[in-house]
């Protein structure tokens, strides 16, 4: 498997200090950088990444902090 298969396969829950969510995060690995891109998850709890499929899921019971 790929480094990008693998990180197309990636899934992060994310919680309310995440916000405003943005991919890459602080922890992506220098090797899978890429723009970076602002990701609307409250309105549906989840979002992917356009640039390396990584899936963001919003932790049930989340309240957004600073919105």
């Amino acid at each position: 498997m790929s480094q990008a298969d693998t990180a197309a396969q990636t899934s992060v829950m994310v919680n309310g200090a995440d916000l405003p969510l943005h991919c890459p995060t602080s922890d992506t690995p220098s090797w899978n950088l890429h723009p970076r891109v602002f990701l609307d998850i409250i309105h549906t709890g989840q979002a992917k990444c356009p640039y390396c499929g990584t899936e963001y899921h919003l932790i049930p019971g989340t309240e957004p902090h600073g919105h």
